[in-house]
């Protein structure tokens, strides 16, 4: 069930009418029935493999709590977790591009190989659950989580819809307290989580869908457009997909929040990062946080010399890559972000030294927006690769970049592209100014609350009435006819 969906749009009113008309101590059943529907209504499959997943981790959990410290057992149970939650995505996303892969280095040794294809469909949320109930065996493990006994309550933590499918990725110690704790409906709560809601829906429906048309036609392209095609169009994508990722994350808390639960946060205006570690700390920040404190920090972080500091964070980068799909594509995008951050804090101290010489750290604004600009662009490049269909396709489009530029002067040149690839008059100027719109909110912190514009939070209650109905009105005019799915789906 897609949030944009009127499905979703029936569905979520009723489990919040009977989530509160219900009382606390069998709430947990209704939401963990809501949530397998929710999850099962595309396949229903996919709910014996979350199920799977579910009863391992709950039993593991307490089986490495009620082993004594220091027991071998311990370890092994981990390891069974591990091995489990790894072998599922394994199985299910990695197989075929393994088995290919392998085929293919197999023919260049001379070697042929015929690879076996697995036939298995990618369950929806695998990546994002697993990864939950894997932190969750890792923290019991550690001695900082104390397992849910209460089969349900576990259940619902990792099922609980609004964050299943695309995050963010909560953790126990976070989600499981709120869970056992009653709760009680608040208008003024409903309010916010509906206001996300809503601010979530325009950046997914009016802008990253409306980017998407220009997007996908240049993307299917790869050899007969020119650079200035292929620039806009990574640059759109930059924001499609921002706007489409954060977009889900705000519903998914919003959600949440209209019936009690409060969701981590999951996006921070990326793109106003001044570097590459500030992005990583605005992006997807369920993930990377999982990757640091599992993994990053596990591998020994930054403290045994800078040789395993660089080691660490290409490990880091390399798996997160690959963790977001099962193609070389997803490997060089992570690749080329470990490059970007090992480089960046390698030359740290000369960039510093040499913006003193010329005078630049004098002009602090020009001096951010440059290093803005600078990130913005090293992240698009690496967009390319995350966005095209295949390696080939990717390198096809970066060696294309540099060329064309020269039309840009020509008389009638945005027409006739904007022609060519089927957009309408008015594309580009409503792509413009809903990614300007955005950009304006966000730009003054200060004005933003909960990631909605502060003009929609004014005392005066006829102001506020009238934002709402220009919003929803800007949603059903400008939003896409067909919900489509979210991008991070596919992970």
């Amino acid at each position: 069930m897609l949030f944009n969906s009127w499905q979703f749009a029936l569905f979520l009113p009723v489990v919040v009418l009977v989530h509160f008309l219900l009382p606390h101590r069998i709430r947990w059943a209704w939401l963990l029935a809501a949530s397998y529907l929710f999850y099962m209504s595309a396949v229903p499959e996919y709910g014996l493999l979350l199920l799977f997943s579910t009863v391992v981790d709950y039993w593991l959990g307490l089986a490495i709590h009620a082993a004594p410290a220091g027991e071998r057992r311990r370890w092994w149970l981990l390891l069974s977790s591990l091995l489990t939650n790894l072998g599922m995505l394994g199985l299910f996303k990695y197989f075929n591009f393994f088995a290919s892969s392998l085929a293919h280095l197999s023919g260049w040794l001379g070697r042929p190989l015929t690879p076996w294809e697995s036939q298995l469909l990618l369950p929806v949320g695998i990546s994002f659950y697993t990864f939950q109930t894997l932190s969750y065996s890792i923290d019991i493990y550690r001695g900082t989580l104390q397992p849910e006994r209460h089969f349900g309550r576990y259940a619902l933590y990792v099922a609980f819809f609004p964050q299943l499918v695309a995050g963010p990725i909560e953790r126990a110690s976070r989600l499981l307290p709120q869970l056992r704790q009653p709760v009680h409906f608040s208008e003024a709560r409903a309010a916010s989580g509906l206001k996300l809601m809503a601010w979530g829906f325009f950046m997914k429906l009016c802008i990253a869908d409306h980017l998407a048309v220009f997007v996908n036609s240049v993307y299917s392209q790869p050899v007969s457009l020119s650079g200035p095609h292929y620039a806009l169009a990574t640059a759109f994508f930059a924001f499609q997909i921002y706007c489409d990722f954060a977009g889900y994350s705000l519903i998914a808390i919003g959600a949440s929040r209209v019936l009690g639960y409060e969701l981590m946060t999951n996006f921070d205006r990326p793109y106003s990062a001044r570097s590459l570690g500030e992005f990583w700390n605005r992006w997807h920040i369920s993930l990377s946080t999982w990757f640091r404190d599992y993994l990053y920090i596990p591998l020994g972080g930054s403290r045994n010399g800078v040789a395993q500091w660089y080691r660490n964070l290409a490990i880091v980068f390399l798996v997160s890559g690959l963790w977001h799909g099962a193609r070389w594509t997803f490997v060089i995008w992570g690749a080329l972000h470990a490059t970007y951050l090992i480089v960046e804090i390698a030359t740290r101290d000369r960039r510093a030294a040499w913006c003193e010489a010329i005078g630049l750290s004098r002009w602090p604004r020009l001096h951010r927006t440059l290093q803005q600009l600078t990130v913005f662009v090293l992240v698009c490049v690496a967009w390319v690769f995350f966005r095209a269909d295949s390696l080939e396709d990717a390198w096809r489009i970066v060696s294309q970049l540099p060329t064309g530029w020269s039309h840009l002067w020509e008389p009638g040149w945005l027409k006739q592209s904007r022609l060519a690839l089927g957009l309408s008059k008015s594309y580009f100027t409503n792509a413009l100014l809903l990614i300007a719109v955005m950009e304006l909110v966000q730009l003054w912190p200060q004005r933003v609350r909960d990631g909605w514009p502060q003009m929609f939070w004014l005392p005066v209650a006829p102001l506020r009435w009238v934002g709402y109905v220009a919003l929803m009105l800007v949603i059903l005019n400008l939003g896409a006819p067909k919900g489509a799915p979210f991008i991070y789906f596919q992970f």
